[in-house]
């Protein structure tokens, strides 16, 4: 198996994990209608589901360049992080 495909298959199955526990975290904001959790669920999103759906699906779109894949993905971590960060900091 190249390197490429086992790295396409760890990528989708980061997405498809992080899109579990975002669920399960979108869960418990239904449930107890916590903005902790809605907040957690949308980071997670942020950090393990765009960054697959950029350089796998906008990319090839768009025929993004590698600087630009790599800050489009830089960016969506940081947003993830910093809604995490600013939920958990109160």
């Amino acid at each position: 198996m190249a390197l490429e495909s086992i790295t396409a298959v760890a990528s989708a199955l980061t997405a498809v994990v992080g899109l579990f526990v975002a669920h399960l975290a979108y869960r418990g904001y239904r449930r107890n209608d916590s903005r902790t959790m809605r907040a957690l669920a949308f980071g997670i999103v942020c950090i393990a589901v765009v960054p697959y759906a950029i350089l796998y699906l906008v990319d090839p779109l768009l025929g993004l360049t590698d600087a630009q894949s790599l800050l489009a993905v830089t960016l969506s971590h940081t947003v993830g992080l910093a809604v995490i960060y600013r939920t958990f900091d109160r």
